[in-house]
């Protein structure tokens, strides 16, 4: 069932229109977001570390991740890949190990981004990163599809004028490693985005957020892959945020209508 579910996701990057990706966090919202529709499915690494109580970036470890992973696969009938962040290893080695574990967890395909989380603003240098992407093949196998993240344009690294330049270089390189596609988050010129899309051999993932195309504008540049990143739990947790300031300050229950309702949770999750 994995190497089928694998194929089927390796499927929809090659398709038209755009594979649009929500992005979960935990079993429950996996579970609401295939019922509403979705081919396939991605954790969010962001909405993962706040539902378990951490922050973002590289402060869980590999056993909460995978716990995570192995629920949310085991909650859908759709593919699922994993934002498993720099890859919840030091070294190649460990990030090899956490490929193997992402895999057997059920999961089809995985992000792994180039930042150093304690270092805002860094990218881990060209080669070591080349090699932790090496390991991450080694460790998923042929099948599981690896989205290797370049945070160039995200976390504004470099002059305006280099990133173009540095972005295409580390897609080049991560390719050569043995990706299977090149996540370019916080681009949102269609100019820019299509020199991306001529100038990189596989599929290009955009992350929709404010200023981005349309997904349908998105298509017409030659986007293979379209995700919301944190955008549904950082929506979830505002909606949260209302119904309580709601009951605190309005003297109403208002703010919770129109939730998903008990009996189709409970269907959802049997």
């Amino acid at each position: 069932m994995t190497n089928d579910k694998a194929a089927r996701f390796r499927a929809l990057h090659t398709t038209t229109p755009p594979l649009l990706l929500p992005n979960c966090w935990d079993a429950g919202s996996a579970a609401v977001i295939a019922d509403a529709g979705a081919a396939a499915i991605a954790t969010t690494s962001a909405g993962v570390a706040w539902s378990l109580g951490r922050p973002d970036g590289d402060h869980l470890d590999r056993d909460a991740a995978v716990g995570v992973v192995e629920r949310v696969v085991r909650a859908v009938d759709v593919p699922v890949t994993a934002d498993i962040e720099s890859g919840f290893g030091r070294t190649p080695k460990g990030v090899r190990k956490t490929l193997a574990a992402v895999a057997s967890a059920g999961a089809v395909g995985v992000n792994i981004e180039d930042s150093i989380a304690d270092q805002p603003g860094s990218l881990r240098p060209l080669t070591d990163q080349a090699e932790r992407l090496a390991a991450a093949r080694e460790g998923a196998g042929a099948d599981l599809f690896i989205n290797a993240r370049i945070d160039i344009y995200l976390a504004g690294i470099g002059e305006p004028e280099t990133r173009l330049a540095a972005t295409i270089e580390r897609a080049a390189a991560y390719t050569e490693a043995g990706v299977d596609g090149i996540f370019v988050p916080g681009v949102t010129d269609p100019e820019t985005i299509t020199a991306l899309v001529n100038a990189i051999s596989l599929p290009l993932n955009i992350m929709a957020g404010p200023g981005a195309p349309a997904p349908s504008a998105l298509a017409k540049l030659g986007v293979s892959r379209i995700s919301l990143g944190p955008g549904l739990a950082a929506a979830a947790y505002a909606a949260a945020r209302r119904a309580t300031t709601t009951l605190l300050e309005s003297d109403s229950y208002d703010a919770g209508d129109g939730g998903v309702d008990f009996g189709t949770m409970q269907t959802l999750l049997k």
